[in-house]
């Protein structure tokens, strides 16, 4: 199953297409039950997700593949090794594991800085001891594995990916860590959403790009299709992509998600691609 569940939502009040706010525990753990039954094995949490990780402990996720991030490095932090391992190990018991299936920096930034190679000879040392099974990164832009591969080479990356964002496909990016290897996950599939929404659900701040979803409405009516097929055949029919992180609100979405028939639906064409930062990089939208 080529599905993941991304957590954030179970710890914070995340999402512009979100509504209901932070998911109550109690459909967190009919959204997990579900989820499990589907043969879905894999979870995306952080740190910094409000309380995700803890959320998750207290449910039972021993039977899940976990993959967690790690928060920044303080400025001023005397022993980094020490740090690192302290940081993975509350997570390690927020969780309530034995091990972590991967750890991912949140912040490549953190590579690249005068402390990275401790940084990485940290979590090298915590795979090694087998705490941590995979080490990796999260980026938004390939350009950071342009700057990253030649001194740190990861076992998984995550990356956003979806119908207007394939950087990580025309940057040759997609095919050079496949070719490596790498366990490449991808999030951002629905763009927080926002490709599902119509014209009349959308927020006004992009009807900048209102020729753009035209364009993809009108493929979505050509192709018979709807707008979550068009989102997940990308991903579902390529095989370089090991995970899609999806997070969920509730139990239907994730039931919806499920019922895709992905393989069996037309490829959004790269002509829709958009190479504009304020609306791919949903960091950039509360300045919109």
């Amino acid at each position: 199953m080529k599905i993941a569940l991304g957590t954030v939502q179970f710890g914070l009040d995340y999402g512009i297409a979100n509504n209901q706010g932070k998911v109550n525990t109690n459909i967190v753990k009919n959204i997990l039950m579900h989820a499990q039954l589907a043969g879905i094995d894999t979870l995306d949490t952080a740190s910094v997700y409000g309380n995700s990780e803890e959320q998750l402990g207290e449910i039972g996720v021993k039977d899940w593949r976990i993959i967690t991030k790690l928060s920044n490095v303080p400025n001023l932090c005397d022993d980094i090794s020490l740090w690192v391992r302290g940081q993975v190990f509350k997570s390690i018991q927020r969780l309530k594991v034995r091990s972590i299936a991967g750890l991912l920096l949140h912040d490549t930034g953190q590579l690249t800085g005068p402390h990275g190679q401790q940084i990485w000879s940290a979590l090298k040392t915590l795979k090694d001891e087998g705490v941590i099974e995979k080490i990796g990164f999260s980026i938004y832009h390939p350009n950071e594995l342009e700057i990253l591969w030649g001194s740190y080479r990861p076992d998984i990356v995550q990356a956003p990916y979806n119908i207007f964002d394939r950087r990580l496909e025309q940057s040759g990016w997609l095919q050079i860590m496949s070719n490596s290897r790498v366990e490449i996950h991808i999030r951002s599939v629905f763009l927080q959403g926002l490709l599902l929404m119509d014209k009349d659900s959308r927020p006004i701040k992009f009807n900048r790009w209102s020729y753009s979803f035209g364009l993809l409405e009108k493929w979505i009516k050509e192709n018979n299709t709807t707008a979550l097929q068009a989102c997940l055949s990308l991903p579902l029919n390529d095989d370089r992509i090991n995970r899609i992180v999806i997070g969920v609100d509730n139990t239907q979405q994730l039931k919806n998600i499920l019922f895709v028939d992905g393989i069996n639906t037309p490829i959004p064409p790269l002509s829709l691609c958009l190479d504009e930062v304020d609306l791919i990089n949903p960091s950039h939208w509360n300045s919109l």
